[in-house]
């Protein structure tokens, strides 16, 4: 199964269970008189469509490079990103805004049974966040980590329900409002996520320096072709799933150009089967100059 095939599943799954989550949250919360659980089920929802569009952003990020695209469509996943940040903003100002109405309007204690339903959601919730997020990692789509944090956000939320709930349940009448406050402190955790998720994007976007580890990998790699002395400059830039390089090797300055060429050509073709994320890889040979 290659990357995108991968990514591609792991949405597949967040859509299924946020859809499921969203529907039993919501029921769960207007039988239970838990404002808490329905914002939970409100954000579920978004989830739903920015899991959506974190699909449509990857099946596109991956079109092959064309005439007016010559580095491909990557660049489309960190954009998508932004959208699902959008999302993730929107529903937590809802959340906050309905919280704060509520927390003034007298209602009913929460049933204790919505614990149960909330004890489960959480244990669901956080194993989805660790399952798209491992996919996400392994894939290199920023998009596909977004949407683990959806995952991480409801459990967040989620865990604030769950103590609400619990304080208006154990101090009973007078206390109707502890859910409300716990949603209110759940939209709180969700805008800090959205800035989580959102950094990473902007960096990706503006080509900002992020990647010191791969350059490290890829100049232990270049010792180990026949005829790099040594390199010099390394840019990366990252585009959907893919990194493309920028690379000066050193080289023997008395070699010819043809032979300097074909180094170069040798170095390209190591360095992408060595690390199989890499994309374009453009290597300038420079003369040694102790030579």
């Amino acid at each position: 199964m290659n990357n995108e095939q991968t990514a591609v599943k792991a949405t597949y799954f967040s859509i299924i269970g946020n859809t499921c989550l969203a529907i039993i949250k919501g029921l769960a919360g207007f039988f239970g008189n838990s404002y808490a659980l329905i914002a939970d089920a409100i954000e579920s929802t978004t989830d739903i469509f920015a899991s959506f569009l974190v699909l449509f952003g990857i099946k596109y990020a991956n079109k092959p490079a064309d005439s007016n695209h010559p580095y491909g469509h990557g660049r489309a996943e960190p954009l998508i990103t932004f959208l699902v940040v959008g999302f993730l903003i929107t529903s937590a100002t809802i959340i906050a805004y309905e919280s704060i109405i509520n927390i003034s309007v007298p209602h009913d204690l929460p049933k204790p049974w919505t614990l149960i339903v909330l004890g489960a959601i959480i244990i669901w919730k956080e194993f989805s966040f660790r399952l798209v997020m491992k996919r996400g990692v392994e894939t290199n789509s920023s998009s596909l980590k977004a949407d683990a944090w959806h995952h991480r956000s409801d459990a967040i939320t989620s865990v604030a329900a769950f103590i609400g709930i619990s304080i208006a349940l154990i101090l009973g009448k007078g206390y109707e409002e502890a859910d409300d406050w716990a949603a209110l402190f759940a939209s709180g955790f969700i805008l800090y996520n959205s800035y989580l998720i959102f950094r990473p994007a902007l960096g990706e976007i503006m080509d900002e320096h992020l990647y010191d580890d791969l350059i490290e990998r890829i100049r232990k790699v270049s010792f180990q072709v026949d005829g790099i002395i040594d390199t010099e400059k390394c840019f990366i830039r990252k585009s959907g799933m893919k990194y493309h390089v920028d690379l000066h090797a050193i080289v023997d300055a008395d070699i010819s150009v043809k032979e300097g060429h074909d180094l170069a050509h040798k170095l390209k073709d190591t360095l992408r089967k060595e690390i199989p994320e890499l994309g374009h890889v453009l290597i300038h040979v420079e003369p040694d100059k102790y030579n």
